[in-house]
């Protein structure tokens, strides 16, 4: 890397924290931790022969741990986007062949993803995402110590996968209906909390593996129209884009809040709320200029 490829990096990772801020809300005790891990890894100081980071982000549903995932990867990587896996889809103990691959030439779904990805940005490395990592079956979490330990993968065509270049995420809802109980306490007993829950219901092995355990915190109704606001922000431009001009008033953002809010399902309602609002007034401006 030439000096100005080193200032340049320098100075994205400089302005990392801030960016998340702007794409996570609420979760300000988050963002110090992923951005040190994130700062370490690209300035080439986690350990050789491991993954440039890892962690495991825990806490109630759309509290934005799949979009924190998104966003810094996005911001390291060009735009580029995690490689998903949910892992409800491998809770069989048959899920080991569906990953890695069953027989010989066979290199399994972990391979096909991490060579269209290698294919598509020149092995540049980016982010692995593990959802719902609980419900994986116990023999497929066994690979993610290998993967934790060295880096690396061996799929059953015998090709070893090097994964030294990315970061390993893993999401879980373990604890949330403890954090959900438990509203009016300190967060820091709820996060004593999750992560006690987290340590009774993974192995001490993967756990001990993981560079971060972040519990995440349930979104409150003034963060959620926090939220709510930036989507709308989001959507408005996005439709310009399209040649679509709207104005939006504070009755339309009550209106658009009180569909989005959930205690429970955090933001996750939100977006849904705010693209049918704002596209059903797009649609109902067009389809009545067509009927004139």
């Amino acid at each position: 890397m030439d000096t100005k490829e080193l200032n340049e990096m320098r100075g994205r990772l400089r302005g990392l924290a801030e960016y998340l801020r702007g794409c996570i809300k609420g979760q300000e005790h988050v963002i110090g931790c992923v951005v040190s891990v994130l700062q370490r890894g690209e300035l080439g100081l986690a350990h050789h022969g491991r993954p440039k980071g890892s962690f495991l982000l825990v806490g109630p549903t759309g509290t934005g741990k799949t979009e924190l995932t998104n966003a810094f990867t996005g911001y390291l990587f060009g735009g580029a986007k995690p490689l998903r896996f949910d892992m409800s889809e491998y809770q069989n103990q048959s899920s080991v062949e569906k990953l890695i691959g069953e027989k010989v030439g066979d290199i399994g779904l972990l391979g096909r993803v991490l060579a269209k990805a290698e294919a598509v940005h020149g092995g540049n490395g980016g982010a692995l995402l593990f959802d719902e990592i609980e419900k994986a079956h116990p023999l497929v979490l066994d690979l993610f110590l290998q993967i934790l330990d060295d880096a690396s993968i061996t799929l059953a065509s015998g090709e070893r996968k090097n994964l030294s270049g990315y970061y390993i995420v893993c999401t879980s809802n373990i604890g949330a209906a403890e954090a959900m109980r438990m509203q009016s306490a300190p967060f820091a007993s709820i996060e004593r909390t999750v992560l006690a829950r987290v340590n009774q219901t993974l192995r001490p092995e993967l756990v001990g593996r993981m560079t971060e355990k972040v519990v995440f915190a349930r979104l409150p109704y003034a963060v959620q129209r926090e939220i709510c606001e930036a989507m709308i922000a989001g959507e408005l431009a996005r439709l310009r884009k399209l040649g679509h001009e709207i104005t939006i008033t504070p009755d339309d953002v009550e209106t658009i809040l009180r569909t989005g809010f959930h205690k429970t399902l955090g933001a996750r309602p939100m977006r849904g709320a705010v693209e049918r609002f704002l596209q059903d007034r797009v649609a109902g401006g067009l389809l009545g200029g067509m009927s004139k």
